[in-house]
């Protein structure tokens, strides 16, 4: 399909790759994109995509070029996200690169987004642009799962964080929980809530361990939002989750004083149905979707992960493993019993890590993970059609 390839291709792709995890705390709601121009094997210029609002990866990479004089007339091109080519609050990039006459573009992904979806490929073969794609397709994918996810599920790429023992305890029996796991796997847990549009947690973690959930390990213009499942609307108003920042409370039974209280401490208050008396969980993932949220982060306990992990809305497992033994206590999730091991909800490991003390284990849901890399692999094809 991609009769360019270049045996290089793959060298440079992966270190825009690199340059796109550099602005994986800030770009949210945009996908984390990086551009790199290249020419006789020598990198010109790059850019990667700035804040909401700001210019993108292409835009930045040619803007670089200029500034240092380099004509990129028959360079190469790498991007990892297909060039929009769309009026959005920036301009097409498409059109800027194809201003630029580079002798080839390659991409690493479609954009699933249905105002692309393709034609920015396309538009660049028009213009006579030679157009590789799918070079690191997977790797780039990974950066941001959120983005595929709302643009081809309308809903966003949730991990659920666990700490727990080596025999999958998250608390002892009397609750106690702090701490499980070593201050290295509570820093790098930061990393993943800093990625993320929406820490996730539930009424009961905030009454019993009285979270702040920010970030404080990781420097970020672009904190993320904290949201709040409180079916009761039971939530302390002196929590210390409640600090100001914006916080989502998704609630069924919301009163109106209480409401204006929290209104003025920055909390939006989401009324949702109940399904069997609690907030419907597929419906809150939907109403995330339809409000630009990519990433979301759950730190919660053992009945609300559960209850996600029942209503299908855990996408990935990012599990911190402590050596030791616990023996009777709270375990990991709180699910229904299963009648057979056919109605087991299965994933697949996708990486292990040393945390020390700790082992970190990431694990996602492999069809679903197969459905949003079909997503961007039919893009590429299509614009090449």
């Amino acid at each position: 399909m991609t009769p360019q390839l270049r045996a290089d291709d793959e060298h440079w792709m992966r270190q825009a790759l690199q340059l796109a995890e550099s602005v994986m705390y800030i770009t949210s709601p945009n996908p984390r994109v990086a551009c790199l121009i290249v020419r006789d094997g020598k990198l010109l210029a790059s850019g990667a995509t700035q804040a909401v609002g700001g210019p993108h990866a292409e835009v930045m990479a040619l803007r670089q070029a200029t500034e240092r004089g380099c004509d990129v007339v028959g360079s190469t091109v790498y991007v990892t996200l297909e060039p929009c080519s769309h009026y959005g609050r920036t301009p097409p990039c498409v059109d800027a690169l194809i201003a630029a006459r580079p002798a080839r573009v390659v991409i690493a992904m479609g954009d699933p987004n249905p105002l692309v979806g393709g034609q920015g490929i396309a538009k660049l073969r028009e213009a006579g642009i030679g157009v590789a794609t799918m070079v690191c397709t997977e790797e780039a994918l990974a950066i941001n799962p959120g983005f595929v996810s709302r643009m081809t599920r309308r809903r966003p790429w949730v991990w659920l964080k666990l700490a727990a023992s080596l025999d999958g305890r998250i608390a002892l029996s009397n609750g106690e929980s702090q701490w499980i796991t070593g201050p290295a796997a509570r820093a790098d847990g930061h990393h993943w809530r800093a990625r993320s549009c929406v820490v996730l947690t539930g009424s009961g973690t905030v009454k019993a361990d009285d979270p702040r959930l920010d970030v404080r390990h990781v420097q970020t213009s672009r904190p993320p939002m904290k949201a709040i499942v409180d079916t009761r609307f039971e939530v302390d108003e002196g929590a210390k989750i409640l600090d100001g920042s914006r916080v989502l409370l998704f609630t069924c039974r919301p009163s109106a004083d209480k409401v204006r209280r929290l209104e003025r401490r920055n909390v939006q208050v989401v009324e949702l149905p109940a399904v069997g008396g609690r907030v419907d969980l597929a419906a809150m993932m939907r109403w995330m979707g339809e409000h630009d949220i990519n990433e979301v982060h759950v730190e919660a306990g053992s009945r609300l992960s559960g209850a996600l992990l029942q209503a299908e809305c855990v996408d990935e497992l990012l599990v911190y493993m402590a050596p030791v033994l616990l023996g009777e206590g709270l375990g990991m999730v709180r699910m229904a019993s299963l009648q057979s091991l056919a109605q087991a909800q299965r994933f697949q490991f996708t990486d292990t890590a040393s945390i020390e003390p700790d082992l970190r284990i990431r694990a996602r849901h492999a069809e679903r993970w197969k459905a949003l890399l079909e997503s961007v692999s039919s893009k590429c094809r299509d614009g090449m059609e």
